[in-house]
């Protein structure tokens, strides 16, 4: 069974195991991240820590029985009870509830161990199956989204109450 873990300085390979490996069915959906992501990775994923033991993020990656990573869902800007929602799931798990499920305990969890009561998330209007595990978890479209908000793309904002 797939467990929501608090990213760490171990899970680095793993995780650019899964950016790699998904790179391509992330861009057909998502602006690509760049060659300068990969190539700069471990500088990149130590700010990322350091980010979030500052507390203005939270990261977690979902990780497979085998130890490799299956999605990644991320908490950013955490300020005055409110996050922005940032998730992508592996091509091999897509399709089946994981981004769903993961999403809805993410949710539980900024509740109950960030304080959070509302997350704010950005989808282009070409990526339906996003905007479906947004809707299935709960939240409903606020307003729309700049191409700023997106990386080129506009689309819509989603927004989720949380309860205590």
């Amino acid at each position: 069974m797939p467990e929501l873990k608090r990213l760490h300085s171990g899970h680095a390979p793993a995780v650019l195991a899964f950016e790699l490996a998904n790179r391509t069915y992330f861009a057909a959906s998502i602006p690509d991240r760049g060659d300068d992501f990969f190539d700069q990775f471990t500088v990149r994923h130590n700010a990322l820590l350091t980010e979030q033991e500052a507390g203005s993020c939270a990261f977690y990656v979902l990780v497979a029985e085998d130890g490799s990573v299956l999605g990644r869902f991320n908490l950013y800007d955490l300020e005055d009870g409110t996050a922005r929602l940032g998730y992508r799931v592996a091509e091999q798990a897509a399709g089946r509830g994981v981004a769903t499920a993961t999403v809805r305990e993410l949710c539980r969890i900024a509740t109950a161990r960030h304080g959070l009561r509302t997350l704010r998330a950005a989808t282009s209007h070409d990526n339906a199956a996003s905007q479906k595990v947004l809707t299935k978890a709960g939240f409903v479209p606020v307003g729309p989204a700049t191409p700023a908000d997106l990386g080129g793309k506009s689309g819509t904002w989603y927004q989720r109450d949380l309860q205590p």
